[in-house]
């Protein structure tokens, strides 16, 4: 299987997750681009999403799903997103794709949260992707510096600007030994909108497209 077919696997089996008659919260990228074709076989039996970005949002208009504002839902029974690493304890990096701040806001409203990845995401140690941090502009080299004092190397991300208007650091050379600690410390450096650690809340089921097929664990 190629890479794309595990991430299609996975996709596709998130849909047991979903319950007829629910709003569904939806992430971003390449795995979950094939999770929102999959909910496109079923939104008749779906009341709609609510989605983590701009891109995700077209996508899931274009196949004919009704997207939610998150301030019209009070809560979701699943949110269905990928990562770019995640380990044995289910934490995850995440926000490659820039959409951190607004998929950690849908998956604090959601009851579940269901990480669809293609096995080469799997990590023993959290930190060879390097960690994204969203910063409010003015803060960036204050932020920068301060990350540069925990060890890091932050660089900033050029020509990245996210939906909610601000910039990204990418955090090399971590190895995270406690994502909740350290989830928890950088998002208390002032200028910062928040991490792609998601530790605190980590993911509850995790779905892995392999050769073998989908692995859950």
């Amino acid at each position: 299987m190629t890479q794309d077919e595990k991430k299609k696997a996975a996709g596709w089996a998130a849909l047991e997750y979903v319950k007829p008659g629910t709003i569904v919260g939806v992430g971003t990228g390449s795995t979950v681009n094939h999770f929102i074709d999959a909910l496109g076989s079923i939104k008749e039996k779906i009341d709609g999403a609510v989605s983590s970005s701009e891109a995700s949002t077209e996508k899931l208009k274009s196949l004919g799903i009704d997207v939610f504002d998150l301030n019209e839902v009070d809560s979701l029974s699943v949110y269905v997103d990928g990562a770019d690493e995640i380990n044995p304890q289910n934490h995850m990096i995440k926000g490659g794709g820039a959409a951190l701040t607004r998929e950690k806001i849908v998956a604090a409203v959601a009851e579940k949260f269901i990480c669809i990845v293609d096995d080469t995401k799997e990590v023993d140690v959290l930190g060879e992707f390097p960690l994204p941090v969203e910063v409010i502009p003015m803060a960036r080299s204050y932020v920068a510096r301060q990350l540069l004092k925990m060890g890091g190397d932050p660089v900033y991300r050029e020509g990245c600007i996210t939906d909610n208007g601000n910039v990204i650091l990418d955090v090399y050379g971590l190895k995270i030994t406690d994502p909740v600690a350290l989830e928890t410390q950088i998002n208390a450096i002032v200028g910062v909108v928040t991490n792609g650690l998601f530790a605190d809340r980590g993911a509850d089921a995790l779905l892995i497209g392999a050769e073998s097929g989908v692995i859950k664990k």
